[in-house]
């Protein structure tokens, strides 16, 4: 495995044919890339964005980013955009009997989180 294709597959987590589409080249480009011929600048910098980007340098945003289509929270949650527009949705509704059913779902999201964590942790060991 060459140092291009550990770092396309590895750290930027994209496959040949998302590279291809996301650099404007093609596959065959990329294979060639993945066998040792040098990747451009601009196209190493495209596969850093798209892969890992950081949402803002303000405090708030600390440790929120986008990862591929997904925005990944400080607690490691992945949400997708319509998970985003469902929660926002939920948060705008707002009346007192909403908001009671928002606590418990957020209450119920917390307690998956944590048996999903605790999971990995024990499938690790």
């Amino acid at each position: 495995m060459t140092e291009n294709q550990i770092f396309r597959q590895l750290v930027c987590g994209l496959s040949v044919e998302e590279t291809a589409k996301l650099c404007f080249k093609t596959v065959n480009t990329v294979k060639r890339w993945d066998r040792g011929q040098r990747i451009p600048n601009e196209s190493k910098r495209l596969m850093k964005l798209y892969s890992f980007r950081e949402l803002s340098i303000s405090e708030e945003w600390k440790n929120f980013y986008i990862q591929k289509d997904t925005l990944v929270l400080p607690n490691g949650i992945r949400m997708t955009p319509a998970q985003m527009l469902l929660a926002s949705a939920l948060l705008e509704i707002g009346s007192p009997p909403d908001l009671e059913v928002l606590s418990h779902v957020i209450r119920t999201a917390r307690s998956l989180a944590n048996l999903q964590l605790t999971r990995a942790k024990t499938n690790i060991r």
